[in-house]
């Protein structure tokens, strides 16, 4: 796996994906608030498939309607973030290991969201289809391999990069002998 960063350029339509790394946060605090509301009720952990379950739920309503601008991949990989991070919590609580459990974040300094399968399409030379709009960005080198994921990231001055990992064939490693060619 090797991941490449790209810096877009800017302009008007990265409004869109300011818009839509805000929305991810909003998602982001609304499960974290219906993890907190299900140990509270029940004293359990809630798992990722009743989450995705009533997300969908959600959806449909008129009230989270905005849900939808995001795909539904980028919805389900800020949830699996969520598992992850309960699972290491209640981890190492058995442990001993004094931690804190995942906790809301400010929308504006919620980072990014991940495109798995859909929702991006690589052109021609340094443009980029992100969710129906065309970006460019600056391509510093060629990308080897098969993308598996593409993650867009905002900093904080506000640019965005598009971070794609990438399948490549592993190099072997040679084992060395520890003499120096003389």
């Amino acid at each position: 796996m090797k991941t490449y960063r790209f810096k877009l350029y800017r302009s008007k339509k990265n409004k869109k994906l300011h818009r839509l790394i805000d929305v991810a946060g909003r998602i982001y605090n609304h499960l974290i608030a219906l993890h907190r509301r299900y140990y509270r009720l029940y004293g359990k952990h809630l798992n990722v498939n009743k989450l995705m379950k009533h997300i969908t739920e959600l959806k449909k309503r008129r009230r989270f309607a905005f849900w939808n601008q995001l795909g539904s991949q980028a919805i389900q990989d800020i949830a699996q973030r969520i598992e992850r991070n309960y699972k290491l919590f209640f981890k190492n609580q058995k442990r001993g290991i004094k931690t804190a459990p995942p906790s809301f974040k400010k929308i504006r300094k919620y980072k990014s969201f991940t495109l798995k399968q859909t929702g991006y399409k690589m052109l021609e030379g340094n443009k980029i289809i992100i969710m129906g709009n065309v970006y460019k960005y600056s391509k510093s080198r060629n990308i080897e391999g098969k993308i598996k994921t593409l993650t867009v990231k905002r900093d904080l001055l506000g640019y965005i990069y598009i971070h794609l990992t990438c399948e490549t064939k592993e190099t072997a490693v040679e084992p060395r002998s520890g003499k120096s060619a003389t």
